[in-house]
C-alpha cells in the first residue's frame, strides 16, 4: 500500500513475537526512519482484514514465522508533520512451530533474527518502541471478543473487541 492510498490517517500493525527460550523475533528494516535498525514485524493493515489478521499477515510475509494472536498489548498513535494521523495496534504473538525458519523479506529488510530483549534493551540500533518494549512485561493483555454482531445494520463481515 503506497503512501498516497493511506490517505491522511494511517493504521498499521506490529507483531511481538515471543519463542520459548524468551527470544524475540526482531527485523532490521530497509527503508525509511528504522533503516538499519531493529523493529518489529509490522506493516498497514488491508482493507479486507482485522488488525490481528493484518499482524499475522505482516509477520508471516516480513519473516516466514507462521503465529498466533495471544493479546493486543499496546497502540501506538502520533500526527506527523501537523497533517497525518500514524496509528499501530501491536500484538504479542506465539510462533506455532518450535523452530520456524526464519526467511526475511528482502526487499524491506535486511535481515531477521531472535534476539532476548535484555540485549535489545541496550542496543544502539534497537528502535525506541523496541526499548521501551524491552522494559514491559506481557503477562496480560487485552483480551479479544470476536463472533459478535453489533448489528446486521452495520454490515460488518468481520468483528471484534479487543478491551482488558
Amino acid at each position: 500500500m503506497t503512501k498516497k492510498d493511506r490517505g491522511n490517517v494511517w493504521l498499521g500493525v506490529a507483531g511481538l513475537v515471543i519463542n520459548e527460550i524468551g527470544e524475540w523475533l526482531v527485523v532490521k528494516k530497509r527503508y525509511g526512519g528504522l533503516d538499519g535498525r531493529w523493529s518489529l514485524p509490522a506493516g498497514f493493515v488491508n482493507n479486507d482484514e482485522t488488525v490481528d489478521e493484518a499482524a499475522l499477515r505482516e509477520v508471516k510475509e516480513e519473516t516466514g514465522v507462521e503465529c498466533l494472536v495471544q493479546h493486543m498489548i499496546g497502540f501506538r498513535s502520533g500526527v506527523i508533520q501537523n497533517k497525518i494521523s500514524d496509528n499501530m495496534a501491536i500484538f504479542l504473538l506465539r510462533p506455532i512451530e518450535r523452530d520456524p525458519i526464519l526467511q526475511a523479506q528482502l526487499s524491506e529488510l535486511y535481515e531477521v533474527k531472535w534476539i532476548h530483549p535484555s540485549k535489545l534493551l541496550h542496543d544502539e540500533n534497537a528502535s525506541v518502541m523496541i526499548r521501551e518494549l524491552a522494559e514491559k512485561k506481557f503477562e496480560d493483555g487485552f483480551s479479544t471478543l470476536d463472533g459478535i454482531n453489533p448489528g446486521d445494520v452495520f454490515g460488518y463481515t468481520s468483528y471484534k473487541l479487543f478491551i482488558k
